[in-house]
């Protein structure tokens, strides 16, 4: 299976095509420009490099969220219009799935966080049971980073496990860490600690073998919480009740 990966949930742009068990490529981009403005460019050069048809590609995978509104939008659309002009399926995959994925055959538990402002992550907490099975233990959620650190010490006490932080939330809440985890932890290195398009695609082949797979026209993004705009009109509308 020749499967196609697309993540621009978070901060990092990165695209990448697995064939079979074989990462062919991965072009991943941490830098200020925005995904409208890389993704599809980066898209081009990778199938370019590699000599790739897109009608070659037998489902596209997308990191669906949660995330960036204006990421997940861009990434959904991307591989929605793809899917639709190609007749292929999609594959929705959790975007703290993806993540936790960079970490593939750990014994620790891995607790990604992305910074969803207001001190507040969306995060999660996973484990690979025997090294292989993606086991869920905390199903990906928004909320403040003292419940998240809170889970991870009374599951890592239980389990007798250390804990992995990474994502682009550390950095913000490291302090916040440091302080309230009271189990053995670390942090990912620079290689591992933002999305990758290739760990999507990892985390993707073991959904499509559950039958995860749907057909683009029903693929959406997975939010989780409102937008900042939604908020804003909807306490605009309470004050005007009042």
């Amino acid at each position: 299976m020749k499967l196609l990966a697309l993540d621009s949930s978070g901060l990092v742009a990165s695209v990448a095509i697995l064939d079979g068990e074989t990462l062919v490529a991965e072009y991943t981009l941490n830098y200020k420009k925005t995904h409208s403005q890389t993704l599809l460019p980066m898209l081009d050069e990778i199938v370019k490099m590699t000599q790739t048809e897109l009608s070659e590609v037998d489902v596209i995978a997308v990191a669906a969220g949660p995330g960036s509104f204006t990421g997940l939008r861009i990434g959904s659309a991307t591989a929605k219009g793809l899917g639709l002009a190609l007749n292929k399926p999609i594959i929705s995959v959790p975007t703290l799935e993806g993540i936790a994925c960079n970490f593939y055959g750990t014994d620790a538990l891995i607790c990604p966080m992305m910074d969803a402002r207001r001190k507040q992550v969306y995060t999660g907490i996973y484990h690979f049971a025997g090294g292989t099975e993606f086991e869920e233990l905390v199903a990906q959620e928004a909320g403040p980073v003292e419940d998240i650190i809170k889970k991870c010490n009374e599951l890592g006490q239980k389990l007798g496990k250390q804990v992995i932080f990474l994502g682009d939330g550390v950095p913000v809440y490291k302090d916040i860490i440091e302080e309230f985890c009271t189990v053995e932890h670390s942090y990912a290195p620079a290689h591992l600690s933002r999305q990758r398009a290739g760990a999507v695609a990892i985390r993707a082949v073991r959904l499509y073998d559950e039958g995860k797979a749907e057909p683009a026209s029903d693929h959406a993004p997975i939010y989780l919480r409102k937008s900042q705009a939604e908020r804003e009109l909807e306490a605009k509308g309470k004050k005007l009740e009042e």
